[in-house]
């Protein structure tokens, strides 16, 4: 989408129109993501006028409640900023895992389906649980993930943390992922997860 294309123009003018400052250079730094939705069916259009979104994403301003929705994850970039960036990959990292989950596909511990800022986003968020199997200490869970992610060479890992990365994915993470996303998937189907 270029600076001179219509879609370009419809989302300066929903934003500003919907923000405190009168220009564009002002009014991108007032938004936040505030949620995100997929939708398998596509749709549903981007503020813009893009059609077939999958990822539906909704901005809220900050200074006077506003939101925008849906909004793509095209448009959140044009803001250009890193921190809007971040927020709307690590929602669309959750649903790209929970795919994979659902799927039964074999989960590799790598940037794929991880990243560390998607690790501390899960742990903030309350994904890992006190039980048993970690003496009642998510936190323990969530440094164990964090520092086998961070390990340079994956082949180091040993069969048998190998198998608590994936008890861990499979007991607090899949658990998690299904109740955080439960409502936030349209399908064609009304199937839910």
């Amino acid at each position: 989408m270029s600076s001179n294309s219509p879609y370009y123009r419809n989302l300066i003018k929903q934003v500003v129109d919907n923000s405190e400052a009168s220009i564009w250079e002002d009014a991108i730094y007032e938004w936040e993501v505030f949620d995100c939705e997929e939708d398998e069916t596509l749709f549903l259009s981007c503020i813009c006028g893009k059609e077939k979104l999958r990822y539906l994403f909704t901005i809220r301003n900050m200074e006077n409640g506003n939101m925008l929705y849906p909004i793509g994850s095209s448009c959140i970039k044009k803001f250009e900023r890193d921190d809007l960036n971040q927020d709307a990959s690590i929602k669309e990292q959750l649903f790209k895992l929970l795919h994979a989950i659902e799927k039964n596909e074999y989960i590799m511990f790598s940037r794929e389906y991880f990243s560390r800022k998607l690790l501390v986003y899960l742990y903030e968020e309350g994904a890992f649980q006190a039980n048993i199997y970690n003496r009642f200490n998510p936190e323990g869970d969530f440094e164990f993930l964090l520092k086998m992610f961070n390990k340079r060479d994956k082949d180091t890992i040993t069969l048998a943390q190998d198998r608590k990365i994936k008890a861990i994915i499979m007991g607090s993470i899949r658990p998690f992922l299904r109740k955080f996303l439960k409502d936030k998937i349209k399908r064609q189907k009304s199937s839910r997860i």
